[in-house]
């Protein structure tokens, strides 16, 4: 089983991947824990990939096509993936066909988590993220439920950078739907609803 997931930063992909995860143990490669990863171990590509991060801006293409091409190659990922955050424009999409098809590879279905703009933006402004652990909690912790580490607010959930980060998603990646629609894999689910409501629809979309 080899997917795509779809949708505006905040959507709630990462939360269905992980539940995928738990449930059928593929393998959930998500390109922003790749980039924070990165940024934390302080590497070149992690000092580059900041200053676009700290800014909503998205990350060069070459820079998130090294990472996922080294994680798809991880023996976890041989018996299927779920990509998450990439691609992010039909360039990289093309791009990841072609390294697939180099490892006789294919994918079975993109799922595109949709939830409207305004609740978007008010989930990510209420979004605390421990330092820590990287436990990702609301402004309801006061500290983080799981090793008791400070909650803060990355720089990329701040208001103004959200609306930055959607207005770069509806111009460069929202074109994406349409070029999986065309190669009739794409699977809609609407985000805006309890997590296990959507996760049932998620598995009944991708025959599970």
């Amino acid at each position: 089983m080899n997917i795509v997931l779809l949708g505006a930063p905040g959507a709630g992909k990462g939360t269905q991947a992980q539940k995928l995860v738990e449930e059928y143990g593929i393998a959930h490669i998500s390109t922003g824990d790749l980039l924070r990863a990165a940024v934390a171990a302080d590497s070149k590509l992690g000092r580059q990939a900041k200053s676009f991060m700290d800014e909503g801006k998205l990350v060069p293409d070459k820079l998130v096509i090294d990472l996922v091409k080294e994680r798809l190659d991880a023996d976890d990922a041989q018996k299927g993936f779920i990509l998450d955050g990439f691609p992010r424009n039909t360039a990289q999409a093309v791009t990841l066909d072609s390294e697939l098809a180099e490892l006789d590879r294919e994918l079975d279905a993109a799922l595109l988590v949709d939830v409207k703009p305004e609740v978007i933006i008010a989930r990510l402004s209420s979004r605390r993220t421990c330092r820590s652990c990287g436990y990702t909690g609301t402004t309801a912790d006061a500290v983080c439920p799981q090793c008791g580490g400070e909650m803060y607010q990355r720089d990329d959930d701040c208001a103004a950078t959200i609306k930055n980060r959607l207005d770069v998603y509806e111009s460069q990646t929202a074109p994406l739907v349409e070029y999986y629609r065309g190669h009739g894999i794409l699977k809609e689910v609407d985000g805006d609803r309890p997590v296990d409501a959507v996760y049932a629809d998620v598995k009944a979309l991708l025959s599970l």
